[in-house]
Protein backbone atom coordinates (compact mmCIF):
# COMPACT_ATOMS: atom_id res chain seq x y z
CA UNK A 1 0.00 0.00 0.00
CA UNK A 2 2.72 2.10 0.50
CA UNK A 3 6.06 1.00 -1.54
CA UNK A 4 9.27 3.43 -1.45
CA UNK A 5 11.37 3.69 -4.40
CA UNK A 6 10.56 3.27 -8.07
CA UNK A 7 6.96 2.39 -7.31
CA UNK A 8 6.29 5.35 -5.10
CA UNK A 9 7.38 7.63 -7.55
CA UNK A 10 5.45 6.10 -9.76
CA UNK A 11 2.24 6.77 -7.84
CA UNK A 12 3.16 10.02 -7.53
CA UNK A 13 3.33 10.61 -10.56
CA UNK A 14 -0.18 9.45 -10.92
CA UNK A 15 -1.57 11.07 -8.07
CA UNK A 16 -0.28 14.25 -9.89
CA UNK A 17 -1.77 12.90 -13.21
CA UNK A 18 -5.38 13.01 -11.50
CA UNK A 19 -4.55 16.42 -10.26
CA UNK A 20 -4.05 17.52 -13.52
CA UNK A 21 -6.82 16.36 -14.53
CA UNK A 22 -9.40 17.19 -11.95
CA UNK A 23 -7.93 21.11 -12.52
CA UNK A 24 -8.10 21.20 -16.51
CA UNK A 25 -11.67 20.06 -15.91
CA UNK A 26 -12.29 22.73 -13.05
CA UNK A 27 -10.63 25.49 -15.22
CA UNK A 28 -11.49 24.39 -18.22
CA UNK A 29 -15.25 24.54 -17.86
CA UNK A 30 -14.97 27.89 -15.13
CA UNK A 31 -17.76 29.80 -16.68
CA UNK A 32 -20.06 27.28 -16.88
CA UNK A 33 -19.51 25.64 -13.09
CA UNK A 34 -20.93 27.34 -9.96
CA UNK A 35 -18.32 28.70 -7.50
CA UNK A 36 -18.53 26.44 -4.79
CA UNK A 37 -17.43 23.40 -7.30
CA UNK A 38 -14.78 25.45 -8.33
CA UNK A 39 -13.14 25.91 -4.58
CA UNK A 40 -14.12 21.87 -3.52
CA UNK A 41 -12.34 20.77 -7.05
CA UNK A 42 -9.06 22.79 -5.69
CA UNK A 43 -9.55 21.48 -2.37
CA UNK A 44 -9.34 18.03 -3.89
CA UNK A 45 -6.43 18.66 -6.00
CA UNK A 46 -4.84 19.72 -3.07
CA UNK A 47 -5.94 16.79 -1.08
CA UNK A 48 -4.52 14.47 -4.29
CA UNK A 49 -1.49 16.54 -4.36
CA UNK A 50 -0.79 15.70 -0.72
CA UNK A 51 -1.84 12.25 -0.51
CA UNK A 52 -4.48 12.97 1.70
CA UNK A 53 -7.17 10.41 2.35
CA UNK A 54 -6.09 9.03 -1.44
CA UNK A 55 -8.46 6.67 -2.10
CA UNK A 56 -11.52 8.59 -0.66
CA UNK A 57 -9.77 12.00 -2.77
CA UNK A 58 -9.81 9.82 -5.91
CA UNK A 59 -13.11 8.21 -5.51
CA UNK A 60 -14.38 11.80 -5.48
CA UNK A 61 -12.27 13.06 -8.33
CA UNK A 62 -13.89 10.63 -10.49
CA UNK A 63 -17.53 11.76 -9.51
CA UNK A 64 -16.45 15.45 -9.59
CA UNK A 65 -15.09 14.13 -13.57
CA UNK A 66 -19.12 12.18 -13.67
CA UNK A 67 -21.00 15.59 -12.51
CA UNK A 68 -19.17 17.75 -14.78
CA UNK A 69 -19.76 15.28 -17.65
CA UNK A 70 -23.03 15.08 -17.04
CA UNK A 71 -24.15 18.48 -16.20
CA UNK A 72 -21.67 20.50 -19.30
CA UNK A 73 -21.70 17.02 -21.96
CA UNK A 74 -18.52 14.98 -22.98
CA UNK A 75 -16.02 16.74 -25.49
CA UNK A 76 -13.90 13.19 -25.96
CA UNK A 77 -15.28 9.66 -25.06
CA UNK A 78 -11.25 8.87 -25.02
CA UNK A 79 -10.58 11.65 -22.07
CA UNK A 80 -13.46 10.28 -20.24
CA UNK A 81 -12.22 6.98 -20.15
CA UNK A 82 -8.50 7.74 -19.64
CA UNK A 83 -9.79 10.56 -16.58
CA UNK A 84 -11.96 7.53 -15.27
CA UNK A 85 -9.54 4.68 -15.47
CA UNK A 86 -6.52 6.98 -14.03
CA UNK A 87 -8.68 8.09 -11.22
CA UNK A 88 -9.50 4.45 -10.20
CA UNK A 89 -6.46 3.54 -10.53
CA UNK A 90 -5.90 5.47 -8.13
CA UNK A 91 -8.07 4.91 -5.73
CA UNK A 92 -7.35 1.21 -6.30
CA UNK A 93 -3.63 1.19 -5.91
CA UNK A 94 -3.09 3.95 -2.71
CA UNK A 95 -0.70 7.00 -2.23
CA UNK A 96 2.40 5.25 -2.31
CA UNK A 97 4.78 6.03 0.50
CA UNK A 98 5.09 10.10 -0.22
CA UNK A 99 2.63 11.26 1.10
CA UNK A 100 0.18 12.27 3.99
CA UNK A 101 -1.41 9.20 4.39
CA UNK A 102 2.43 7.44 3.89
CA UNK A 103 3.52 9.07 6.57
CA UNK A 104 0.79 8.60 8.84
CA UNK A 105 -0.41 4.59 8.24
CA UNK A 106 2.93 3.49 6.61
CA UNK A 107 5.33 0.79 7.54
CA UNK A 108 5.82 0.20 10.88
CA UNK A 109 7.71 -2.24 13.04
CA UNK A 110 5.88 -4.80 14.89
CA UNK A 111 7.07 -6.33 17.99
CA UNK A 112 5.11 -9.46 19.15
CA UNK A 113 5.10 -10.33 23.03
CA UNK A 114 6.92 -13.71 23.76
Amino acid sequence: MFPRGWPGAALLLLRASVVCAVLTQDFGHRQLVSSWIQGLAVLLALALSAGYQTPIAALVGLLFHALIWSQLGVDSVAEVIIFSLDALALALLGPGAYSVDGYRFGRRVVVLPP
